[in-house]
């Protein structure tokens, strides 16, 4: 992590506006769009992974492929919405979450 000038650590957020830009500014919107991105597939994998699957019994349970299951867990893949569902509720006997703000 860099430093400021005294020699102080940046705390996360100081880090990302130096990195992406302040929020709201196009280039942090599109850096956090990709962290969000990154998210579902590492929290795919973690849940995968708890219930002792593989990729490709993943897959099969939800009539995709391994690769696919590969693709979105390594952020390489767009994921549609009916997918993602798809994957959580009959691959991973889940269900989604959604929040909006209020």
């Amino acid at each position: 992590m860099k430093k400021k000038n005294n020699n102080e650590k940046l705390d996360f957020d100081e880090y990302l506006d130096a990195r992406y830009g302040k929020k709201g500014t196009s280039s942090r919107r599109k850096w956090e769009l990709g962290f969000e991105s990154f998210k579902v597939g590492f929290l795919l994998e973690q849940a995968r992974t708890k219930r002792g699957l593989t990729q490709e019994e993943l897959a099969q349970r939800c009539g995709t492929n391994k690769s696919y299951i590969s693709r979105i867990e390594n952020d390489a893949s767009d994921i549609k919405l009916s997918t993602l569902i798809k994957i959580v509720t009959t691959g991973l006997g889940g269900r989604i979450k959604l929040e909006l703000p209020k």
